[in-house]
């Protein structure tokens, strides 16, 4: 149990999120929001999927990330030969010792840039589930730990089809998040080409955090207060994909988990011990478009999984702190005048 008197800890560990936060935003022009939510995802224990055209930063922002954190980094580039061996490690017999031997493959590393991941086949890709979900790899009936922290960033681009193995759901909801870095404003673009036309900005990129100072923001993240009325908002908002009519895949119980998680990540970043309907609001279509399926019709309609997303947001209810503005649609308990915040020095938390 933690007890309020750790705020300010929580606000000592969010300085070490800021050094961070800052030292990838010198490479990466004009996305702060893109940088947050990377941070969210590393903060939350989760994995992230960027998506998007060549040449707009993905792997230099899976780069930035891994050498801002001083900790192991592994880089995959996922080709349509790549064995899922390449991926876990394989055991190997030793003469000498008359034993087989495990020589871990490029999963076991802190920090894993999977590199076009939709280029392997689907038997490579499924590698990764076991390591994605349950931070570990099983090598012929023997179970070996990942590191921690472990997060896996992965690129694909959704343009160039030829060649390519789409994702299946089972591994997309594996990741926690989505994001699209899109092209750069013209002044940001001026910027980098002042920064980046002679050396890249990842040769002078030092280490400003510790693996252990991430376990530790980690531990403050798990920390955070979610109160009943905005666990009910989350479960509110993914339970109304199930049934839109637009929509013939909905977000999973896992989506729950991830958006919940993030929320708190989310929270641990503004420096609150404690979750916020917006914390929910600003990560739903991050967390939950990829792992939706729109109708037939709905594409026909030109209607995307993030703009469902946005509609069901703005047709639920919001919690509110005191009882004012509008009721939702299912009565939630009391949560104090911050949604469960600490009333009192000293008082515990569920």
């Amino acid at each position: 149990m933690t007890t309020y008197d750790d705020r300010a800890s929580l606000t000592d560990l969010t300085s070490t999120a800021e050094r961070v936060r800052r030292s990838m935003e010198s490479v990466i022009e004009g996305k702060p929001e893109v940088v947050r939510l990377t941070l969210t995802v590393l903060l939350a224990e989760g994995h992230l999927l960027i998506e998007d055209v060549p040449g707009v930063g993905k792997t230099m922002l899976a780069k930035a990330l891994a050498r801002s954190v001083d900790c192991s980094v592994r880089r995959i580039q996922f080709t349509p030969d790549l064995l899922p061996s390449d991926i876990t490690g394989v055991s190997i017999y030793d003469q000498q010792r008359r034993e087989f031997e495990f020589k871990p493959g490029a999963i076991f590393a802190q920090v894993v840039i999977g590199d076009e991941i939709n280029r392997a086949s689907p038997k490579t890709q499924s590698a990764l589930l076991e390591s994605m979900e349950e931070r570990q790899v099983t090598i012929d009936g023997h179970s070996y730990e990942l590191p921690d922290p472990f997060m896996v960033v992965a690129t694909q681009n959704p343009v160039e089809m030829e060649g390519t193995y789409p994702l299946p759901e089972a591994q997309r909801d594996r990741f926690m998040a989505r994001v699209s870095i899109g092209y750069p404003s013209a002044e940001a673009e001026l910027r980098m080409l002042d920064v980046h036309g002679g050396l890249s900005p990842l040769d002078d990129l030092q280490p400003v955090a510790h693996a252990h100072d991430i376990v530790k923001l980690i531990d403050a993240v798990r920390a955070v207060h979610v109160a009943e009325a905005v666990r009910g908002y989350a479960v509110q908002i993914v339970g109304a994909t199930r049934n839109h009519p637009d929509l013939r895949l909905g977000a999973s119980p896992r989506a729950t988990l991830h958006l919940l998680r993030a929320a708190k990540a989310s929270a641990a970043l503004s420096g609150r011990d404690y979750c916020l309907p917006d914390d929910v609001q600003a990560l739903a279509v991050a967390v939950l478009a990829h792992r939706l399926l729109p109708t037939a019709q709905a594409q026909l309609n030109r209607r995307g999984a993030e703009q469902i997303v946005r509609e069901i947001l703005a047709r639920t209810p919001v919690p509110t702190a005191g009882g004012a503005g509008p009721a939702p649609a299912h009565p939630y308990p009391a949560a104090g005048p911050a949604y469960g915040a600490p009333q009192q020095p000293g008082a515990r938390r569920p």
